[in-house]
């Protein structure tokens, strides 16, 4: 199928799963993942409405984003290396892997080189996998006030990479915990935390149901992914 048949398609994924849940689906964001997609199929993403795309590198956004329409806005989603944080700050909206208070205090410095706010969600590693990066649940509550007074860091809520698992049902706990974790947070701190970026190409609905509020999506949109010839350098 074109693109945009698979945005159509999934469009109306999340608008049956809003329907099941009684949401409206104007409240779930749609983030094209855009890793290794060229600057010619971000246009054509545009083109079809899209306008919010999720890079995994900072090099390669580095290279791309220059090259894209000015109606095309960018977050960071993957592992955020703390020496390309300068870069990070001054490309994207929002980073929404802020998987540490020390990157947080790295982003903060480089926010307030720039003078500007930098909107920000935290990874939380809910299902504790040692291969993926992320605050432990229990670590966030704990240092939350800390990153909190990083002034330059506006914090909008929480993200987190589910397990694969070919049946989404599996993973509904964790986007359950994802969203206590959340309410505790925002308990903790007296202030709302909208933001939930949960779901995938494969689990977006049980996480929509759980929540999500951002749903981050590559295959289903671009179709399988393609690597480059060449190794990129990593985020």
């Amino acid at each position: 199928m074109s693109l945009r048949e698979n945005l159509a398609s999934v469009r109306e994924r999340i608008e049956r799963a809003c329907q099941r849940v009684n949401r409206d689906p104007a409240s779930v964001v749609l983030i094209a993942v855009s890793k290794n997609q060229s600057a010619d199929r971000i246009a054509e993403a545009v083109d079809c409405g899209l306008t919010l795309f999720g890079e995994n590198r900072v090099q390669e956004a580095k290279a791309k984003v220059p090259l894209c329409s000015g109606r095309a806005r960018w977050h960071f989603i993957g592992h955020l290396q703390s020496n390309k944080a300068r870069d990070a700050a001054s490309l994207f909206d929002m980073i929404q892997s802020v998987d540490s208070l020390d990157l947080g205090s790295e982003l903060q410095k480089q926010a307030d080189k720039l003078a500007r706010t930098l909107r920000v969600l935290l990874e939380v590693n809910v299902a504790g996998e040692s291969s993926k990066f992320g605050w432990h649940p229990e670590k966030v509550l704990t240092e939350l006030q800390a990153f909190n007074r990083l002034s330059r860091l506006e914090l909008h809520g929480l993200m987190t990479v589910a397990p694969y698992s070919s049946d989404p049902e599996k993973v509904r706990p964790i986007f359950r915990r994802l969203r206590e974790l959340r309410d505790r947070c925002a308990d903790q701190l007296g202030a709302p935390l909208p933001e939930l970026s949960m779901g995938m190409s494969g689990d977006l609905e049980v996480a929509i149901e759980e929540g999500a509020t951002i749903v981050r999506v590559g295959t289903a949109l671009f179709g399988p992914r393609v690597r480059p010839v060449a190794a990129e350098e990593g985020a």
